[in-house]
């Protein structure tokens, strides 16, 4: 009978992450067909066992690797929609009703019907903290729970996202510094090259948003 050792089996369950399997049985079959193909891997369902085993194991890695981040130059905090179905097939849709609800997607200016997935990333892409909501739950709601976990002294975010209780009580409570674009009703507006640094330094979450969708 085939033997691993945790630290393997870990290492082979982040490596499907990683990959993008979405199947088990595929996963497995990629395991057994190109990293252990002389047959000392072990049987699908003692490798799933160990992986449910494991889940607490990895939990505290991902939660280690997202401390590191708070050694990184900056945090920034977006929101993706995850779109429960087409609008087609909304009444026949049984799966979630009674738990999604309707959002706007400011920068596709559309209303969807799902969920919203917030997240935190540092300057590198690392992942520091996220929350999934109902798709009518704002920004700036979602803000505070995402960016608290491991707080990040230095945080971009979007027009939407100012936090709820106030910057100041933000950085007063946690020592977090929250920067986000300015309104066009906004009186005391900064400079335009301060906006077009912004700007520039965002596109590392967009980055990894479009990581996840493919």
């Amino acid at each position: 009978m085939a033997k691993q050792e945790d630290a393997v089996v870990i290492a082979i369950h982040l490596l499907r992450k990683l990959l993008g399997f979405s199947s088990e049985r595929a996963w497995h079959r990629f395991v057994t067909g190109n990293l252990f193909t002389d047959g000392q891997f072990l049987e699908r369902s003692r490798y799933h066992r160990r992986c449910r085993s494991l889940r607490f194991a990895i939990k505290w890695i991902r939660h280690q690797l997202a401390k590191r981040g708070q050694h990184h130059a900056y945090a920034v905090v977006d929101s993706m929609p995850i779109e429960w179905c087409h609008a087609a097939r909304m009444d026949r849709v049984k799966r979630f009703r009674g738990i999604v609800d309707i959002g706007f997607c400011a920068s596709k200016k559309q209303w969807y019907d799902g969920f919203t997935f917030h997240l935190q990333v540092t300057d590198q892409g690392l992942p520091m903290g996220y929350v999934v909501t109902e798709a009518s739950c704002h920004d700036r709601t979602a803000a505070e729970t995402v960016m608290t976990p491991i707080p990040h002294p230095y945080n971009l975010g979007t027009r939407d996202s100012s936090v709820a209780n106030g910057k100041k009580k933000l950085y007063e409570a946690y020592h977090i510094a929250f920067w986000t674009p300015s309104r066009k009703n906004q009186k005391h507006r900064p400079s335009e090259s301060w906006e077009t640094w912004l700007k520039q330094k965002r596109k590392v979450i967009e980055t990894v948003f479009s990581v996840l969708i493919d």
